[in-house]
C-alpha cells in the first residue's frame, strides 16, 4: 500500500531506542496521528532537521488501519515558525496550543481544526509583544471551543436553564455560567460584565475589538482558562506547557 500525503504539523517528537523518533501529527486529513521515523537520528538520515516540533509540512504515512503508530516515510517542510523559537512567551504558548490537539484531538478528518491551529500558530508568530497575552488567550480558547468543550454560556451550566444575558457567576466544577438560583450560595467566580464579553469574544476567537487587558486581568483570564482546562480536559491533573505558559505569561 503506498503512503498516504497530507498536509501535517509536527506537534511533538521525541527519540525512539537508538536511532528512530516517535512524531505526533496533527493532519489536515486523517486528524492526530502517531508515527515512527525509523532511522531519523542517524547522522545521514534522509530526514535530517525536519522534524521540529511545530514544523509544517506534508507527511508521507504509511497508515496501517487499526494501528496506533503509523510509519512515517518522508516529510516536506514548507514552514518551521522560526520566530515562534526565537521567543520563549510566543513559543510557550504554542506548546500549551499543541498540549490540547495531543490530548484532545482525534484520529478522524477534522480540516477546520488544523486550519485552526495553523492560523493560530501564525497569529502568535505575528502579534505584538504587548498583544500576546490576548492572541495567547484567544487561540487557546478558541481550540478548546473547536475541540468541544467550551463552556456551557448559553444556558445554566447545572439544571440547564436559560441564562439571561447578564449571567456573570462562572463555575469552573459544572463547566460554564450559572443562573441566579444555582449560584446562591456558591464559591464560583464572579465576573463583570466587561469581563464576561472579553471571555465571549476570546473564546470566538473575535478580539479585534478587545482592548488590551491590564496585567491583574490577563492573569485572571490566564487562571481561568487552565482551571477549567485542568479540571475538565485533565480529569484535575497539571498540563506542562499549559503550566508553563501560565507562567511565562
Amino acid at each position: 500500500m503506498p503512503p498516504v500525503h497530507t498536509r501535517a504539523l509536527i506537534l511533538h517528537a521525541f527519540p525512539y531506542g537508538e536511532t528512530s523518533k516517535i512524531v505526533r501529527l496533527l493532519t489536515r486529513e486523517h486528524g492526530s496521528q502517531s508515527a515512527i521515523a525509523k532511522g531519523a537520528q542517524r547522522p545521514k538520515s534522509p530526514f535530517g532537521a525536519r522534524l521540529q516540533v511545530l514544523s509544517e509540512g506534508t507527511a508521507h504515512v504509511y497508515i496501517k488501519p487499526h494501528r496506533d503508530l503509523h510509519t512515517l516515510a518522508d516529510f516536506d517542510v514548507t514552514r518551521q515558525h522560526e520566530e515562534l523559537t526565537r521567543d520563549l512567551r510566543r513559543f510557550a504558548a504554542a506548546t500549551a496550543l499543541a498540549e490540547l490537539l495531543i490530548r484532545l484531538c482525534p484520529a478522524e478528518p477534522h480540516p477546520e481544526i488544523y486550519d485552526l491551529t495553523v492560523s493560530s500558530l501564525a497569529q502568535l508568530e505575528t502579534v505584538p509583544g504587548e498583544a500576546l497575552d490576548l492572541a495567547s488567550l484567544s487561540v487557546l480558547w478558541a481550540a478548546v471551543e473547536a475541540l468541544g468543550f467550551a463552556p456551557q454560556r448559553d444556558a445554566c451550566a447545572r439544571d440547564g436553564r436559560a441564562l439571561p444575558a447578564g449571567a456573570t457567576v462562572f463555575s469552573v466544577a459544572d463547566g460554564g455560567f450559572l443562573c441566579s438560583r444555582c449560584a446562591r450560595g456558591t464559591r464560583s467566580a464572579r465576573l463583570g460584565a466587561d469581563d464576561r464579553r472579553v471571555l465571549e469574544r476570546l473564546i470566538a476567537g473575535e478580539v479585534s475589538d478587545i482592548a488590551l487587558l491590564d496585567a491583574k486581568h490577563a492573569a485572571a483570564h490566564r487562571r481561568l482558562l487552565v482551571r477549567f482546562v485542568e479540571r475538565h480536559l485533565a480529569e484535575d491533573r497539571e498540563l506542562k506547557a499549559l503550566a508553563m505558559w501560565r507562567e511565562l505569561a
